[in-house]
């Protein structure tokens, strides 16, 4: 399969595809008539894999991380819990974060409502922003 088939097959685009194969997660045959690249059914499975993995918001290096394991014959499921894991203690902290940052918006939205518009002088550009105490 050449990469823009491999691409289609997946529903991703043939970059990607370029991408993971210069990294070195995918390693298909070359014709060395043409210099073509042809992908098995393993590199399939492999890039097929990859993109379930970067879709759990795996990032290149976990990734890395699990096919290097799997390469060498040792499951890589533990360190998958473990970095999902971390990863879902990272996206609690963000969405706190994100949920503190909506509630002070949605106050500086509410006192802002009340308050006049005003131009800009030499000393002041926007009195919402810089009045806002938060």
């Amino acid at each position: 399969m050449k990469v823009s088939e491999l691409a289609k097959y997946l529903n991703t685009t043939a970059e990607t595809v370029r991408h993971y194969t210069r990294i070195g997660f995918l390693k298909p045959a070359v014709n060395k008539f043409n210099g073509y690249k042809n992908y098995s059914d393993k590199e399939q499975h492999r890039l097929s894999f990859i993109l379930s993995a970067r879709q759990l918001g795996f990032t290149v290096k976990d990734i890395g991380l699990i096919l290097n394991k799997s390469n060498n014959g040792k499951t890589p499921c533990p360190i998958v819990r473990e970095i999902i894991e971390h990863r879902i203690k990272e996206s609690n902290i963000l969405f706190e974060k994100t949920l503190a940052l909506k509630t002070k918006m949605e106050a500086a939205m509410n006192k802002w409502k009340k308050e006049p518009d005003k131009a800009p002088t030499g000393s002041m550009i926007c009195h919402l922003i810089e009045n806002f105490d938060g």
